[in-house]
């Protein structure tokens, strides 16, 4: 039997998903879930989606179950993924939370053929619409709920629904007063009487299939995480390391500690991150003027640059001017490229 309080990282990357013994009972998961079903309980909702462990956070289409990610069963788990990944989405219970209502708006669409219905349609759009491969969104527009991060609700018309669903199950979120004046209160308000008109009725479906059960995945770890760093390549921070290894110079821990003591006596030296905070807004406003694109969004991949640069420990080598301009000549081809494409890689869909 594995003992995830003891095993090596090196045992761990071996095993396969189907032998982790992990399970939603007994952990923190359950209390979640458990929670989940409180809310739907207290909105009149007698039908309570089954939870599963999975390789990731999912309704299956057309499925009435919801799948969530097996990492966040063990605390073992949840540092591994921290490490290959960055982060380890779900980890916190109000972030849980959050992604169990957004999946419980799909379960539910697919238990009473919500998506089906006329209103829904009319006010949401047609299920049927292809999901793309990336979306573009508006910051600021009201016609949305701001539920989780990226305006997810932008994304597809099923994801307008279960994001303003998850809003209307939130307890205390006080939609009616937050979204006030927006064109998403009528969405939240078409979600209120479709829920009344299934108040205290079971689901119209069958029990859901489990698909991508983590019990049956015989995929080591190492290579489930080979995948999903190939599969999430551009958010990933190697995607940069080719280019701006063009630009600085990485040092080694050794190097780094050596430089970071120099430059107490030469105030001169600057380390990438340094160059990218000192001039941070002249090469906001330089690039936001030559592209056109959203501020925000510039600012969010000169965060990204900055941290993986910090992470290589990489300085400038050469001189702090010309190191600028081409960092500004390879941070405006990554916006054209999203411009033009929707993505920062000149291509159109994920390896």
């Amino acid at each position: 039997m594995i003992n995830l309080d003891v095993i090596s990282e090196e045992q761990l990357l071996k095993t396969r998903l189907c032998d982790l013994p992990v399970a939603i009972e007994g952990t923190w998961l359950q209390e979640c879930v458990g929670e989940l079903y409180r809310e739907l309980d207290a909105k009149g909702l007698v039908f309570h989606p089954e939870c599963y462990l999975a390789d990731e956070w999912l309704t299956p289409e057309k499925e009435t179950v919801i799948g969530i990610p097996f990492y966040l069963a063990h605390p073992t788990l949840i540092k591994l993924e921290h490490k290959m990944m960055l982060e380890a989405e779900g980890e916190s219970k109000a972030w849980c939370m959050q992604l169990l209502r957004h999946e419980a708006g799909h379960a539910f669409s697919y238990a009473y053929d919500l998506h089906q219905r006329h209103d829904w349609q009319k006010t949401f759009g047609s299920s049927e619409e292809e999901y793309g491969d990336t979306y573009k969104f508006k910051p600021y527009s009201k016609s949305y709920v701001r539920h989780i991060d990226g305006f997810y609700a932008q994304y597809h018309p099923d994801e307008d629904f279960v994001e303003t669903f998850a809003v209307w199950l939130t307890p205390d979120s006080n939609w009616q007063q937050t979204y006030q004046g927006w064109k998403a209160l009528k969405k939240l308000q078409l979600v209120d009487e479709l829920m009344n008109t299934i108040k205290g009725k079971p689901s119209l479906k069958k029990k859901g299939r489990k698909l991508w059960n983590q019990k049956k995945l015989t995929i080591t770890l190492e290579k489930y995480y080979r995948r999903k760093k190939a599969h999430e390549q551009e958010d990933f921070p190697d995607f940069y390391d080719v280019q701006l290894n063009k630009i600085f110079k990485s040092l080694t821990h050794e190097e780094w500690l050596a430089f970071r003591k120099e430059r107490r006596k030469n105030k001169n030296l600057m380390s990438a991150e340094n160059l990218i905070r000192k001039y941070n807004k002249n090469l906001l406003n330089s690039i936001d003027r030559c592209t056109g694109e959203r501020k925000y969004m510039i600012s969010d991949l000169l965060k990204n640059i900055s941290l993986r640069a910090r992470q290589l420990n990489m300085i400038v080598a050469d001189d702090s001017i010309h190191s600028l301009i081409q960092l500004s000549v390879y941070v405006t081809s990554l916006v054209m490229n999203y411009v033009h494409t929707g993505w920062y890689r000149g291509k159109n869909k994920r390896t």
